[in-house]
């Protein structure tokens, strides 16, 4: 019977990183002395105490770190620093500890950062626009859909029709004298820009 939990590689990565295999699978990233400390030697067998400790107490503590680090530059939702984390290739059980931690303390909200961000970009981008730029940073409509309706009264949000006008006499719109196809061209270039198709009716 084959005996488990077998170091069945070490690969040595950049800043003194090695990617560890056992029973011919990635499982996680050690640092040098770590792989002293724990006696990860290829083709020897890693025991369950040294395993379970890697699993459940460095991996979870780095992973908490690396989140607090990012943290300290700018604001992230839960989703980029999934994945974030994800690149670091740690294990998805300490991906899930380091995000409840982060949450617990409030160092991350989802709810917060689609408000901050709708009233930073409001009088710069469509709610169209800003709603596609929050869906990419895993951040769902629905709760976007709340914060506009149940955070953001309709005091604070600019009017669209006035952004729309910026931005079509940055392109020489001549509403009085474009012709049909000029119409076209422009409602089509409102309407990337995440306007809604009544609003582009109205302006042009």
């Amino acid at each position: 019977m084959q005996e488990e939990n077998i170091v069945t590689g070490i690969t040595a990565l950049s800043r003194g990183r090695y990617q560890i295999d056992i029973d011919g699978q990635f499982r996680f990233i050690l640092y040098r002395g770590e792989l002293r400390t724990y006696q990860v030697k290829e083709g020897e067998r890693i025991s369950e105490e040294s395993l379970e400790e890697i699993l459940t107490k460095v991996l979870p503590m780095r992973a908490k770190k690396r989140s607090m680090n990012l943290l300290k530059s700018r604001e992230y939702t839960e989703y980029q620093i999934r994945e974030k984390l994800k690149q670091g290739q740690y294990p998805a059980s300490a991906i899930d500890e380091a995000i409840e931690y982060i949450k617990s303390y409030h160092y991350i909200d989802d709810r917060r950062y689609a408000r901050d961000y709708i009233l930073y970009y409001s009088e710069l981008r469509s709610r169209g626009r800003i709603e596609q730029d929050l869906i990419r940073k895993g951040i769902g409509k629905e709760l976007i859909g709340r914060v506009y309706e149940e955070e953001l009264s309709e005091e604070k949000l600019p009017d669209e029709i006035p952004l729309m006008e910026k931005l079509l006499a940055k392109k020489n719109y001549d509403k009085e004298n474009a012709d049909y196809r000029e119409k076209q061209k422009m409602g089509a270039f409102l309407y990337r820009k995440g306007f809604s198709l009544d609003n582009i009716a109205k302006i042009l």
